[in-house]
């Protein structure tokens, strides 16, 4: 299995974990669309891409690290996660889609694992980040 079809988990309330298998490269779209409980999701190393509204409204998601393979994050992937504090993104990442974290009201910490520079030239569509806390860091070089 390469990919995860579009809305194969959506509205699973009661899923609270997953593991996603090794060699898997895509998560469609609104794969896990409001699956509320939510809490803990371990991503394959494998993964380049997550799909539209993939994460949306996974309000039970409070942090999560992207695997080092991942290149994009396309429109609304993580919009509506609201108990989302911090995310860790990979310095392998070139696109970040319009209001991938759009409604992340409790966004707090972004950590880049490249350089600001890296992160400049990384496409970030328009309100790719809207209605996050305007006090939202940026961290660069993370190493966590």
């Amino acid at each position: 299995m390469t990919s995860i079809g579009d809305d194969a988990f959506r509205d699973c309330k009661g899923l609270t974990s997953i593991d996603l298998p090794e060699g898997l490269t895509s998560i469609g779209n609104c794969v896990f669309y409001d699956c509320s409980s939510l809490t803990s999701i371990n991503l394959p190393e494998s993964l380049t891409s997550i799909g539209l509204s993939a994460f949306n409204s996974c309000t039970g998601l409070t942090s999560i690290n992207l695997p080092e393979s991942l290149t994009e994050i396309i429109n609304y992937a993580f919009s509506g996660c609201t108990g989302l504090t911090s995310i860790n993104l990979p310095e392998s990442l070139t696109e970040i889609g319009y209001g991938a974290f759009y409604g992340c009201t409790s966004l707090k910490t972004i950590n880049f694992k490249g350089t600001e520079k890296q992160w400049n030239n990384i496409f970030k569509d328009v309100n790719w980040n809207g209605n996050c806390p305007s006090d939202m860091v940026i961290n660069y070089n993370y190493q966590g």
